[in-house]
């Protein structure tokens, strides 16, 4: 029998041939420079993934036929923007790159340039890793349910025949369409037809159906929030709609500004501001006479009186309205609802029946019964409790820690975004955060028109403890750009 050890894995990428890099190309007194510089390109393009260790200097020195100095001050400049970071005897490791922003198209004649980051930002962020995930939008996903959702299974399932495992409506469950709308009748103050609850798979889906619905109405335009969510802002750009900024202030959009046929709004806690929708915004709203998409991603989450009700509720034949469970359960469920005016209906069914033949039926069952039975509630008043006491947590720490900051959105959600005066990059800050393991989303992401600095920290899926000391460390690196 062949007793030997198999040979470790190195994950380090060594050789002659290492990113086929060639000394020569190196200007005369500037190779360290010229090496840091291949080595974020390969970073940026995919050849360094995240994870993956750099050779060692000595190696790596020895490989290019240059000193080991030079190597070592390579790596030195891309640990201090951000690139990678020192694990000791786990070597020098490829940490941030999803924080890198791509080239900007060619800039209007203006000083301002907002760089717009990479489309696949957020799948690279995700991956990145870290010890302290301060991603906004995250529930508190250890708080998950899992007694109340096994026991909702298997009452559903002890109840289905065979048949009800075959395909269905493209709507959804009936079942659950029923529970939805009796859900938002409670919670939002919704009156719906179950009939005209379309199921789809969280409110990013909703959006890409929605755009290809209006495109086939003859909009090719929706106005967004500024700043709004950049993700919101890609999914309507990918299916072919362009997305004119309109500015957020401290009562919502200003209405004034809005010169698009439709706007996408969120007006219960807007992203990321935090800010709610004024009365007076809401009357101008009714006034304006376009057509509003209304993303109620976290009404739920608010802490210092009842949400507020939602646009639906007040204009059903103009608003088209998109929620989800993503926010209060899981994102990872993928279960949202969508309703629209009439008029859009039909071409809503059809275009969901295309884009999937409708969502898995089993978990939309199990929600349902949960929604049914009053866990849902019982489990939103737990994890309310939660969140309030992290939030308390987070201001506390940003108090203490960054006391020249200002705190906005700090009554409701799962996030607070704070804001820099100054000349902080903020997207060099979320870069630098990450190399020290603390992850966070720079608020430059979510502008199209220039502005603060500033940063969106979420608070939902992180302890008192670990949002203490991410605040500490975001705070050191705060101070030390300010000495620079």
């Amino acid at each position: 029998m062949d007793r030997s050890k198999p040979e470790p894995v190195e994950r380090s990428v060594t050789g002659s041939d290492f990113l086929q890099l060639d000394i020569g190309e190196a200007p005369p007194g500037g190779r360290s420079a010229w090496l840091a510089a291949r080595l974020r390109d390969a970073i940026a393009d995919g050849r360094l993934p995240v994870g993956s260790r750099l050779p060692p200097t000595r190696t790596l020195a020895a490989e290019l036929g240059v000193s080991r100095g030079v190597v070592t001050e390579a790596y030195q400049r891309l640990v201090e923007d951000g690139h990678v970071a020192g694990r000791g005897r786990g070597g020098t490791v490829v940490v941030a790159v999803p924080v890198t922003a791509s080239p900007a198209p060619p800039p209007a004649p203006s000083a301002d340039v907002v760089f717009e980051p990479r489309p696949d930002v957020f799948d690279r962020l995700r991956a990145a890793p870290a010890r302290i995930d301060l991603t906004p939008g995250v529930p508190d996903l250890a708080a998950f349910p899992r007694v109340a959702w096994l026991r909702a299974e298997r009452a559903v399932l002890g109840g289905l025949s065979a048949a009800d495992f075959g395909y269905g409506d493209p709507r959804g469950a009936p079942a659950f369409r029923l529970a939805v709308a009796n859900w938002l009748a409670r919670n939002r103050g919704i009156r719906a037809d179950p009939a005209d609850v379309v199921v789809v798979a969280g409110v990013a889906q909703a959006l890409g159906l929605l755009a290809t619905v209006f495109r086939a109405h003859g909009i090719g335009e929706i106005a967004v929030e500024d700043p709004g969510s950049l993700g919101a802002r890609q999914h309507l750009r990918n299916r072919g709609l362009t997305t004119p900024p309109v500015p957020v202030d401290d009562e919502g959009v200003q209405v004034s500004e809005l010169r698009s046929p439709a706007v996408l709004l969120t007006p219960a806690h807007q992203f990321p501001v935090g800010v709610v929708l004024g009365g007076e915004r809401r009357r101008e709203l009714m006034r304006w006479g376009g057509l509003i998409v209304e993303d109620d991603y976290d009404a739920e989450h608010r802490y210092d009186r009842p949400p507020v009700p939602a646009l639906r509720s007040m204009l059903p034949e103009r608003v088209c309205y998109a929620g989800s469970i993503s926010k209060l359960l899981a994102p990872a469920l993928r279960i949202g609802w969508l309703l629209v005016p009439p008029r859009y209906q039909r071409d809503l069914v059809d275009a969901k029946r295309y884009a999937d033949l409708g969502n898995a039926v089993l978990p939309q069952l199990v929600l349902g019964h949960l929604m049914t039975s009053g866990e849902l509630e019982r489990h939103l008043r737990f994890v309310r409790r939660r969140h309030r006491c992290r939030r308390d947590a987070m201001i506390d720490a940003v108090r203490r820690h960054l006391p020249g900051v200002r705190v906005h959105g700090a009554a409701a959600g799962l996030h607070l975004m704070i804001t820099f005066d100054g000349e902080l990059s903020d997207v060099d800050l979320a870069t630098a955060a990450l190399s020290r393991g603390v992850k966070v989303q720079p608020l430059s992401w979510h502008r199209q028109l220039p502005g603060a600095a500033g940063l969106v920290l979420g608070y939902g899926a992180r302890s008192p403890g670990e949002i203490e000391e991410g605040v500490r460390i975001i705070a050191e690196l705060v101070a030390r750009r300010s000495a620079a």
